[in-house]
């Protein structure tokens, strides 16, 4: 008898009654039901999680601190609405309660009465983090739960987004005020310099004038009327010098205290600005020093006026005056000539830190503003793409389908037939005859299921003769390894068949990475066949790497072999230890 023989007699077999047609259509059904109904149900869930209830709950008052009332909350809530990823309904506090743990709620979103205040408190003195109030309950739906948990990060990177623009918009526009007032600064430290290059200048020209005071003085004898009318041009002279220079003396510390704190508002690091300070107290001591000489002088010239009248009689102290007064001009000229200076670098450093400000428009800051509150943008770029959740999970429910598939056919097919041993003689050919019926069954099952996958639900096959042949190359091993099993164990081998499906359902990694297992599971996992044609269908439906799902296949292959070859030697086994009760026909023959 010939193996096509022998597999033509077993399909006879399971046709031969009606209740046996029913048994065979319903158990070729088995693994479309099993892969199909469940890849269906989770196409893409992620796409109507806005069917999923959501409490939504605003108890915040609001703030009004800034110019006009605002509420976050209710900003953030309205958002929520119109992004409508979830199903949102609003609701009082009790209502939110009640609703989650009665199950009218997957779970609830809570927004504090004190939820606005709370993020406006980083611009006060005592800052604290605002709230968002999660209920979940798992007795509704864990994997809700998570959900929820996933959805209330999201709102808390959006909250933090438009408090960080926020924030930032207000130090840009704080930064634009300085600006405006280091102008303003820079402008007055100008005038400032242009006043004391002016008063340098008219204290230069008092030096020229009286260097030559002493010799006229000598002269001065010849002529009171002369004198006294000099004498009193000369007090009018030294009066404005003393009240310019009193003026000019009383202004310093104020003018320091104005330099201090325009520097503070620009920003300036402390080191610096106490080098300016510190110059510009160098400054002020000279000018106290020119306004204590310029006093001293004052009194000396309205001595020298009210004594205009004893001209005769005090001329020689006019004449020993006359040279320190020269050298106290002399001096108050130089001293005005380093605060000149002084402040003529105060300007410049002033309109330098005035250039080093940008000077942008509120367009750009409000621009600035926002890449700052969120200047990182994710750009996924993907190797291969399964585009959707049922799609991820495909190539593990079909593997899996595959299994079932072969382990429900075993339940009516016979593994060996007795005739067969009898009439071949060959254990290799009764085992392939053994082998080959399931495998015809599996194209047909893996066949339909195929259509499904990529027609029926529409998945994305990338190799799609690639992705079928993988398929029926792991239902082929896996109606070996079954065939295996029943032949060496009989019923005991048809459980250990289910056994192993459990197990390989466990560490295949179809659903979280593999690796996430613990210790055996994951060493296991480089052992089961049902990792491998896992493995060889996501590359295959992916767009993967096909040297990879070369190498899964090459596997399976090789598991398949070893399964038909320790079916051969079963057989062999068998056929040595036969009795006249192997011979018998079949019951369901």
């Amino acid at each position: 008898m010939k193996i096509f023989q022998m597999v033509r007699s077993e399909f006879a077999r399971l046709w031969a009654t009606g209740m046996a047609r029913i048994a065979l259509v319903a158990l070729m059904c088995v693994p479309l039901l099993y892969g199909g109904l469940y890849l269906w149900a989770n196409q893409d869930p992620y796409a109507r999680l806005n069917q999923i209830p959501v409490a939504l709950v605003v108890d915040d008052t609001g703030s009004t601190s800034e110019s006009s009332p605002r509420n976050l909350g209710e900003q953030v809530a309205e958002s929520l609405i119109e992004d409508g990823s979830f199903a949102w309904k609003r609701v009082s506090a009790a209502e939110a309660e009640a609703g989650v743990e009665g199950g009218e709620f997957d779970f609830s979103v809570t927004f504090p009465a004190d939820f606005t205040a709370s993020l406006e408190s980083s611009q006060g003195e005592s800052p604290h983090q605002a709230s968002v109030v999660l209920r979940t309950n798992d007795a509704n739906s864990y994997l809700a739960s998570t959900i929820g948990d996933q959805a209330t990060k999201r709102i808390q990177a959006q909250i933090v987004q438009q408090v960080n623009r926020e924030s930032a918009q207000h130090m840009l526009d704080g930064v634009a005020e300085i600006r405006v007032s280091l102008v303003k600064a820079s402008d007055g430290a100008a005038q400032a310099a242009t006043g004391a290059t002016t008063l340098h200048q008219g204290l230069g020209q008092l030096r020229d004038g009286t260097a030559a005071l002493p010799d006229q003085t000598a002269r001065l004898a010849a002529g009171a009327e002369q004198v006294a009318a000099a004498d009193a041009r000369i007090a009018q002279i030294g009066r404005d010098v003393a009240s310019a220079s009193a003026s000019i003396t009383g202004r310093l510390d104020i003018e320091r205290q104005a330099i201090a704190d325009r520097l503070a508002a620009a920003g300036t690091d402390p080191a610096t600005t106490e080098q300016i300070l510190a110059a510009y107290d160098r400054v002020a001591a000279s000018v106290r020093d020119v306004n204590d000489r310029a006093q001293g002088a004052q009194g000396q010239l309205n001595q020298l006026e009210a004594g205009s009248n004893e001209v005769a009689s005090g001329m020689r102290q006019l004449a020993n005056a006359t040279p320190q007064l020269a050298a106290g001009i002399a001096s108050a000229t130089d001293g005005a000539g380093q605060l000149a200076s002084g402040v003529g670098e105060l300007a410049s450093g002033l309109a330098s830190g005035v250039e080093s400000i940008p000077n942008f428009s509120a367009e750009l800051r409000s621009k600035q503003a926002s890449n700052i509150a969120d200047p990182v943008q994710v750009e996924t770029s993907a190797v291969t793409s399964a585009g959707t959740y049922g799609a991820g999970l495909a190539p593990f429910f079909v593997s899996l389908a595959a299994w079932i598939g072969m382990y429900a056919l075993f339940l009516i097919l016979k593994p060996v037939s007795a005739r067969a041993m009898t009439a071949m003689r060959t254990p290799v050919k009764v085992a392939l005859a053994g082998w080959l019926t399931p495998t015809l069954l599996g194209a047909v099952q893996m066949l339909a299921l195929f259509g499904i996958v990529a027609g029926t639900l529409g998945f994305k096959v990338a190799q799609p003769w690639g992705a079928y042949g993988m398929m029926l190359l792991a239902s082929m091993t896996f109606a070996a390894i079954i065939l295996a099993l029943n032949v060496w164990l009989g019923s005991v081998g048809q459980f250990l068949g289910l056994i192993l499906m459990v197990l390989q359902l466990v560490v295949a990694g179809g659903t979280f990475p593999w690796q996430t297992l613990p210790e055996p599971l994951t060493s296991l996992h480089h052992f089961m066949p049902m990792s491998f044609a896992v493995d060889g269908l996501r590359q295959l439906m992916y767009g993967g790497d096909l040297s990879k799902a070369g190498s899964d296949a090459i596997v399976l292959v090789c598991v398949l072999l070893a399964a038909l070859v320790l079916t051969s030697i079963g057989v062999r086994r068998m056929m040595r230890s036969r009795t006249m009760r192997d011979l018998q026909p079949s019951l369901i023959g």
